[in-house]
């Protein structure tokens, strides 16, 4: 059964830093181009961050110089580093392939917030 499972979501002071998890089974995550996404309330899901097999990353503007994408093909999970997050980042991050062809997650919420 192809699985994600995203983790590690909470409540983070703006500025503060939080790491997200993506945790994949059923198939090897390093045969897929595969990124985070996310989605806040009333808006569209867009794409946060994208990894290749070979790794080489690509990131929304928004967040590009303060989030960093990165696997872990040992343990078969990616991860987002998000520093220095803002109120905007707020949104409920979600992993898939760059086209989101694997079934979507639960998602994982995060709530930037003083």
């Amino acid at each position: 059964q192809l699985q994600l499972v995203e983790s590690g979501g909470g409540l983070v002071q703006p500025g503060g830093s939080l790491r997200l998890s993506c945790a994949a089974s059923g198939f090897t995550l390093d045969y897929y181009v595969i990124g985070w996404f996310r989605q806040a309330p009333g808006k569209q899901r867009e794409l946060v961050a994208l990894i290749t097999r070979g790794g080489t990353t690509n990131y929304a503007d928004s967040v590009k110089g303060r989030f960093t994408i990165s696997r872990d093909n040992a343990k078969n999970t990616m991860y987002l580093q998000m520093n220095s997050p803002q109120p905007e980042d707020t949104a409920v991050y979600y992993c898939n392939t760059r086209y989101s062809t694997l079934p979507w997650g639960q998602g994982t919420q995060v709530t930037v917030s003083s």
